[in-house]
Formats: structure tokens, sequence, C-alpha cells
């Protein structure tokens, strides 16, 4: 079995490697998973939670790991690929490297690469909040160094924590202004259509609750049968009818523009943390 390292132990490594030791989906056990973090005593109450072990510094980490997830934040990210640099070029030498894992937003696999070694395999995914609860979808794309066993056993290992997609890297920007941010739209979608069902009357608790599950179902409608998110609403909507008069008032909001707006703005962002 693969020994698997997380540099980071907050809450998307957390999701990750919960996810990775997951019953049913993949062979990886809490045994195989180690945390590494400059708040070590959150990284041991983390593994602790998950039955999992800890490593004292982040260059151990990339002596003992077979696959390095760095889950760190962006702007710390230079830091950490600094301080191993070193053990990075022992393991390449060795001839048994390790496959990093980033989810840094904005850090493409060559830059990676350049403040490490052009030789180094590496992964970039971009996971969504979802992921925290097994429901998430990550994208996925590799270097020409990591090989198509070791992708395989990465795509087992995420998909405890939700759908595992392949995508050139060209598209990771995108992905991440569309699922990476857009749980956030989604959650104030939830919120404004609750505040509404408040506004109409309905106890605060009731409106949170059909929001939400309205929200869940229809998602779920998309997904099972396949079938176009116009022709689904085509299929709500009366002539004359309340719901028809309910999409008149968003397109009198721009809501469809709002929200291509909103995904734009993210994927520009992701491409100005490149």
């Amino acid at each position: 079995m693969s020994t698997i390292v997380c540099i980071g132990s907050g809450n998307m490594g957390a999701a990750l490697m919960k996810g990775a030791c997951a019953v049913g989906r993949t062979r990886v056990t809490s045994g195989n998973i180690f945390f590494t973090d400059v708040d070590i005593k959150k990284a041991r109450t983390l593994a602790a939670d998950l039955k999992a072990n800890v490593i004292e510094s982040n260059i151990e980490a990339v002596k003992k790991g077979d696959f390095i997830f760095l889950a760190v934040k962006p702007q710390v990210l230079p830091q950490v690929l600094a301080e191993i640099s070193a053990a990075v070029k022992e393991r390449l030498n060795s001839g048994v490297p390790p496959v990093f894992v980033s989810m840094a937003a904005g850090w493409s696999i060559a830059k990676i690469k350049a403040a490490t070694d052009e030789k180094l395999p590496v992964a970039r995914i971009m996971p969504n909040t979802p992921a925290l609860i097994g429901k998430g979808i990550i994208a996925l794309t590799a270097s020409p160094e990591v090989s198509s066993k070791k992708i395989s056993e990465l795509e087992k290992m995420l998909e405890g924590a939700g759908i595992v997609d392949i995508l050139d890297e060209n598209y990771m920007n995108a992905a991440t202004g569309l699922s990476g941010s857009g749980p956030a739209f989604v959650y104030m979608f939830i919120e404004a259509l609750a505040d509404g069902g408040v506004r109409a009357g309905l106890p605060r608790d009731k409106a949170l609750r059909y929001a939400a599950q309205t929200v869940f179902g229809s998602a779920a409608m998309v997904q099972e049968t396949g079938k176009h998110p116009g022709e689904l609403k085509d299929m709500v909507t009366s002539p004359g009818g309340t719901t028809i008069a309910g999409l008149a008032a968003l397109e009198d909001g721009a809501f469809r523009s709002s929200v291509i707006k909103a995904v734009e703005a993210a994927w520009k962002r992701a491409g100005e943390l490149s």
C-alpha cells in the first residue's frame, strides 16, 4: 500500500484523507496516512480523529511519502516548496520519486516544477467544499512523469470525497471558477430562496429546509435524468402560472447574466493567482 502524507491539516486536506480511507472505496487505510502542519497540535488532533499518524516536519514528509498532498494555501506554497526543494531532489535521485498532489488555486504544474525540479511527478487537483461530506467534484490533471498506474491509484484515493474528473490543465482555472468557487454561489442562492420563503410567510426553519432540498433535488434531476436544465425548467413552467412569473422576475434582475459574471470573475482571479 502507498504511504500518503498530507502537508497541511485544514478542512480540505482532512476531507480528502477521510475520503481516501472510506470503507469500500479504496484499499488505503488510516494507518497509511500521515499529517504534518506548522501547527503540529492541529495535525495531532486531526490524526487522532482519523486514527492516522503525524510527521514532525515537511522534509521528513517528503522522505516518507509515496503521495504527498500539498494542502496549504496558495500564498504559503512558495515557502513550503523552498523548504522541501533539497529533499525533493534527493528523492528524485533515488529513482523512487513521490507524486506531489497540489490543490493550490492558480499554481500550475509548470510553476510547481520551477520551484522544485523539472522532473518532478506532479498532479494538480481542484476539489470543492462538498468533498467535506463526500459529495464533491474533483478536477484532476497530471504531468507526464505521473504514470497511468499512479493516476488510477490517485483517482481511487479521491473517490471517497466525490466524483473525480480528468481534465486538461488548460481548463483548470475555469474549473476553479465554476466548481471551486461555485458552492459559495449556490449557498447564496439557497439563502436567497429561504429569504423569499420567509417574505412569503414561511417560518425561517421551514424556508431553509425547503430551499436546500429544492436545490438538492433539482441538481439530482439534472444528473439522473440527463436532461438539459432548460428542458427540466420548462417541465415546471405552466402558461400563466406561478413559475413563469418568478422566472420573469429573475430575468428582470439579470439572474443568469449575474451568475455567468460571477464564474467569469472567479476564473479571472484564478488566472491572476497564476
